[in-house]
This record gives structure tokens, C-alpha cells and sequence, in this order.
């Protein structure tokens, strides 16, 4: 689940995540290093990606950015929420620094975008050290919504 909800992406993540699949659209997961970090209280406020790669929080680029496949939106009336989820993810043989946080941002164009067009949706804080030994990820509702009624 997420720790944070970016201030911008407040009632779209849903509906973003259930437009990927088209064309040249896409959630992509940015490793951020754990060095430098701003507070969730900060990192909220940012509008794009490339707002917050201009603050102090760094992008852990040796590992590299993610695509993620398999999203799916859930209607969990059960529950009253949505539940979204994607496939897990893997590193094969990641090195670098630290990572302390997952953002994980709507590219809608994958084709010819740039980070100053990435929405940050949600953030996810970890705690890894690549080491050079595959990591993979599992994806479990990295985003819930539900009714406060």
C-alpha cells in the first residue's frame, strides 16, 4: 500500500491506472535513492516528476525505471473501495546506491514524454540495497480507495 498519495494525484489514480493499456500510455515505477529523501510532507506537494527529481530526493538510475504490466483496477464492493494491483517486478543483478522509496507515476506518453510530464501518483517507501543478487517485487493493492461513508 502506498504511504502517500501525491497532493495532484488526489481522486485521478483509478482512473489513471485503468487508462494504461492504450497505446503509448503507462505506470512507471522510479527508484529513488534512500540519501536525501524529503519528507512525505514535502514530496506530496510535487505536480510532476520532474518537480521532485529537482528537490533533494535523487533517482536511484543504476537500477533503472519500470514499466508496470498487469495493472488492474478491482471494484471491491465487499469492501466498499478499489483495490489496484500490477504483475511483481524484478531487478536481475542490481547494483547502486540504496534505495529508500518507489514512486510510481502515469507516463501518458511513453513515446515521446519527458519527466516534466509524469504525474507521481503514489509513493512507497523500502528499504534495499542492491547487491547484484535478483530482487523481485511484489505487487499486492499498491493503491486503495474507499468511501469514508
Amino acid at each position: 500500500m502506498a504511504d502517500i498519495t501525491f497532493n495532484i494525484a488526489l481522486g485521478k489514480v483509478a482512473s489513471l491506472a485503468a487508462l494504461t493499456g492504450g497505446a503509448n500510455d503507462a505506470l512507471i515505477m522510479v527508484p529513488l535513492e534512500a540519501t536525501g529523501l524529503v519528507a512525505d510532507s514535502v514530496m506530496r506537494d510535487y505536480d510532476t516528476l520532474s518537480d521532485l527529481l529537482a528537490g533533494a530526493s535523487n533517482e536511484q538510475a543504476t537500477i533503472g525505471r519500470k514499466t508496470l504490466t498487469g495493472v488492474t483496477v478491482n471494484v471491491n464492493d465487499t469492501d466498499n473501495r478499489i483495490d489496484l494491483d500490477a504483475d511483481a517486478v524484478t531487478w536481475t543483478a542490481p547494483t547502486g546506491n540504496p534505495v529508500g522509496a518507489l514512486v510510481i507515476c502515469y507516463d501518458p506518453d511513453t513515446t515521446s514524454g519527458t519527466d516534466a510530464d509524469l504525474i507521481p501518483l503514489t509513493k512507497h517507501g523500502i528499504t534495499w540495497t542492491p547487491d547484484g543478487n535478483n530482487f523481485t517485487l511484489n505487487i499486492a493493492d499498491f493503491f486503495r480507495a474507499n468511501s469514508a461513508a
